[in-house]
C-alpha cells in the first residue's frame, strides 16, 4: 500500500449525532414538523447523501420542499456546532495517519460531502492539522457523490496511483460500494450510527483503526 485513503467525514470522527441534530433543526427553521430519532436516522443512512434523504423524505410525506434551502441550513448547523464543540479523532486514527505518514504512503481525505463541510470538519479536529492529508477531495471535484467511483478514481488520478496501491476506510455501505467500484480494497469502519448495516462487501470491518491493519 502507498495510500490511505479516508473515505468520508465520520471514518475521521463520528459526526453522525452532530449531523442528526443539525437535520432536526434545519427542519424546525424551515416550519417542518420532522423529527428524525436515532433508529429513523440510521436506517436512513443506508444511502448516503443528505440532500437526498431530505428528498426522500419529503416525497414519503406527500410534501414539496425546497431541498436545496433545508439542507443549506442543515449544513450551517452542524457546521456551527462542530467547530463550537470541537471532535475528537476516532480510535486509532490519528496513529494510522502517522504511521502511514512515518512509512512514506500518502494520506488522502476522500469525501463527497460539500469542501464547507470538509474544511470545517478539518478545522475543528484535535490533533490532526489539515496538513496532515497529501489530498482532500470532497463533493465540489467530482460530478457525482457515491456510490458513484468518481472521487476514488479522481483521487488515484491525483496521486498517481493504481488502484491496488490504496486501501478506503469507510463508515457507510455507499462509500464501500464506490471504492469497491474503483477497484480499491476497503476497509469498514461502522460509526455509532451505521454499526448495524451490511458491510458484507467491505473486505474486512473494524471497530478501530490499527497502523498495522492498514499496512
Amino acid at each position: 500500500m502507498t495510500a490511505l485513503l479516508l473515505g468520508s467525514i465520520s471514518t475521521v470522527a463520528d459526526t453522525s449525532e452532530h449531523q442528526r441534530a443539525a437535520f432536526n433543526r434545519a427542519f424546525s427553521e424551515h416550519g417542518l414538523d420532522w423529527h428524525w430519532d436515532v433508529g429513523t436516522y440510521r436506517e436512513l443512512l443506508s444511502a448516503a447523501g443528505g440532500r437526498q434523504r431530505i428528498s426522500d423524505w419529503a416525497q414519503q410525506q406527500g410534501v414539496e420542499v425546497d431541498v436545496a434551502a433545508i439542507h443549506a441550513s442543515k449544513s450551517l448547523h452542524f457546521r456551527t456546532a462542530i467547530v463550537a464543540d470541537g471532535l475528537e479523532p476516532r480510535q486509532g486514527v490519528a496513529e494510522s495517519i502517522r504511521a502511514a505518514h512515518e512509512a512514506g504512503q500518502q494520506v488522502a481525505f476522500v469525501t463527497t460531502t460539500s469542501a464547507d463541510n470538509v474544511q470545517a470538519v478539518l478545522a475543528a479536529l484535535d490533533g490532526i492539522d489539515a496538513d496532515a492529508f497529501d489530498l482532500v477531495l470532497s463533493a465540489d471535484d467530482v460530478p457525482a457523490p457515491k456510490p458513484d467511483p468518481a472521487v476514488y478514481l479522481l483521487a488515484l488520478e491525483e496521486l498517481g496511483l493504481s488502484a491496488d496501491e490504496a486501501v478506503a476506510v469507510e463508515d457507510n455501505v455507499d462509500g464501500v460500494a464506490a471504492a469497491s467500484a474503483a477497484g480499491i480494497s476497503c476497509i469498514a469502519f461502522p460509526n455509532e450510527n451505521t454499526a448495524d448495516h451490511d458491510f458484507s462487501n467491505a473486505d474486512r470491518i473494524v471497530d478501530e483503526l490499527e497502523p498495522e491493519l492498514i499496512g
